[in-house]
């Protein structure tokens, strides 16, 4: 088996797998609980006008 065969079947089966796995857990990671208050902050940065209170 040559060696762009067995490196593109690798691709094509392992790195979709590989690249699924990644997208489940980037999904959990946003979604995971206790997260809401933390993007709620993130969220109101743009409003903040710099001033300390």
């Amino acid at each position: 088996m040559e060696h762009y065969t067995l490196l593109r079947q690798l691709a094509d089966s392992w790195g979709l797998v590989a690249m699924f796995l990644f997208f489940i857990g980037a999904i959990v990671f946003v979604f995971r609980p206790g997260s809401k208050a933390e993007y709620e902050r993130l969220a109101k940065i743009p409003l903040d006008n710099g001033s300390e209170d």
